[in-house]
């Protein structure tokens, strides 16, 4: 991952120019300041690799500072400290009503449920956000803070049910809703989220139907939900309250939410759908409501940062292979055959590199973090042409956010704001049929676009496990008293997150990471530039 750090207010991706002024009646030596142009060096290359590309907000860090460690944990533990109902109310917790011990919901007069079960999470259990050290920032996917690569502790929040709850689970109301895209897995949240409300005794449960525009389109009403409307959605694909892009301003969502008397607001989506959720939580506090507004990651791309994966990601891999698999019939089966998959990833190419490492049928994969030339000695087109003289066949594999720059802009934006692309799958068609016309040698390309139809179906048994689990958390987090948070999974481990963290930029592929050097070992391809 990219990022640039700064020294006395210096961007290291500079440094280069003002080392010496820099260094210069410093309490560091000659070799220290080696060390830090060295690592200036490396950051200014990587910046440059990755042409820009939006990376994780970090702060200034002054490495003459002696107590930097310290200084860097405090502002991490500030900035990853997750908002609670307590920060703008004067209310007091109760003991939870939630127990794996008993069929119902625990009541008062029932005893502390920590007396009779003892699989509660405390407030002060964290998981590490990074568990490797790297000895250096030019080993393969280094991210370091200093130039030594020095080992700092990051805990963020553990997610679980906790000994006490502030709701009065008969009195809440709690509403879900699902924005954007389809994503397989969304049944899956659902329905767990009711049955967890259920479980802490919430009976007054509903849906708002297609995304955000449902608080404010009147021809829209809310869908009661329980274990019997739940009980059976997961089996199919889709969502079942329905989704849609944009939607009515911040001020009428909460207008709609009071309106409503909603008290928990379970929202799915990306991280445009995040940064919706995040202006409501804001608003609800401006307000002073008593409202926690809890978000579930759902990015198919699996671009959201800090997390191991997001649901839907995993079967988005799982059922690209099975189109992979068919180009490469195709591929084989045909004289001098070309299959051409284009597989989703706007501006992150994670499900074009699992797929085409799960497949072992890619020859050549493209994605948006690694620039490639189509034309010329190091081109895509000649080493295509090499693979047809020598094998007979070749698969390519490329991300629908790749190779953008050969394209014309389209300037226009969808209802959530994002850029409408060109269609990179078309033109690499067109640029490939020219190519072997132009030489002399017939080729058979088939191109595949499989998109919708990844997009629809229901979550694998791997998704279907992370979305039971999230749903879960995300209910344990809104009890808990949280707002402004999302659950997702770190290292292995579930926790939660301030929602501010995760949408401070884009998840992309590392081009300096081992998956992606995998890949390349996988698929056997040169370096395009």
């Amino acid at each position: 991952m990219a990022f640039t750090k700064a020294i006395n207010g210096v961007d290291l991706a500079d440094l280069h120019q003002h080392g010496i002024k820099f260094c210069s009646g410093s309490r560091l030596g000659n070799f220290h300041c080696a060390r830090i142009r060295k690592f200036a060096r490396v950051i200014k290359a990587e910046s440059q690799i990755t042409n820009s590309r939006p990376s994780v907000v970090k702060p200034q860090i002054d490495f003459t500072d002696l107590d930097w460690k310290k200084k860097f944990q405090e502002d991490f533990e500030k900035r990853f400290n997750l908002p609670h109902l307590r920060d703008i109310l004067d209310i007091k917790p109760r003991s939870t009503t939630f127990s794996l011990k008993s069929r119902i919901p625990l009541v008062d007069g029932n005893g502390a449920a920590s007396d009779i079960w003892n699989g509660y999470v405390n407030d002060d259990d964290r998981a590490l956000l990074k568990v490797i050290k790297f000895a250096s920032p030019t080993s393969a996917g280094a991210e370091c803070i200093d130039p030594d690569c020095s080992w700092v502790e990051q805990w963020v929040h553990r997610a679980g049910p906790r000994k006490n709850i502030y709701y009065e689970p008969g009195e809440v109301k709690a509403a879900i809703v699902t924005c954007g895209g389809l994503c397989p897995g969304l049944n899956d949240v659902i329905r767990q989220i009711v049955l967890t409300l259920e479980k802490y005794g919430v009976k007054n449960i509903v849906g708002i139907p297609h995304g955000y525009r449902g608080f404010s389109d009147e021809r829209l009403s809310e869908v009661p939900l329980s274990r019997r409307v739940v009980q059976n959605i997961n089996l199919a694909g889709g969502s079942f309250l329905g989704v849609s892009r944009g939607g009515p301003s911040t001020s009428e969502i909460v207008d709609s939410i009071q309106a409503r008397r909603i008290d928990m607001l379970f929202v799915l989506g990306g991280d445009g759908t995040h940064a919706g959720a995040l202006a409501i939580h804001n608003e609800c506090r401006k307000r002073k409501l008593k409202v926690s507004v809890v978000g579930v990651p759902k990015t198919i791309d699996n671009d959201i940062l800090l997390m191991d994966k997001t649901f839907g990601f995993d079967t988005a891999v799982e059922e690209a292979q099975r189109v992979i698999n068919s180009a490469y019939v195709e591929a084989r089966s045909a004289y001098h055959g070309i299959g051409l998959v284009k597989l989703m990833g706007r501006s992150s190419g994670f499900i074009a590199m699992h797929a085409s490492l799960s497949s072992g049928q890619i020859d050549i994969c493209l994605i948006p973090e690694v620039p490639f030339k189509l034309e010329g000695s190091n081109g895509v087109l000649q080493h295509l042409e090499h693979l047809i003289k020598t094998k007979g066949n070749a698969v390519i594999c490329v991300a629908e956010g790749a190779g953008q720059e050969y394209l014309q802009k389209s300037n226009t934006t969808d209802a959530s704001g994002n850029v409408v692309l060109s269609d990179i799958g078309v033109h690499l068609q067109q640029q490939i049929k020219n190519h072997f016309k132009n030489i002399g040698i017939p080729a058979d390309l088939k191109y595949i676009d499989p998109t919708y139809m990844i997009r629809a179906i229901r979550a694998n048994a791997s998704d279907a496990i992370l979305c039971t689990v999230l749903g879960q958390n995300a209910v344990h987090g809104a009890f808990a008293g949280y707002s402004g948070i999302t659950t997702g999974i770190c290292n292995t481990h579930f926790v939660y997150f301030p929602i501010t963290e995760v949408i401070a930029s884009t998840r992309h592929v590392d081009k300096n990471s081992r998956m992606w050097h995998r890949c390349l070992t996988s698929t056997g391809q040169p370096d395009f530039n």
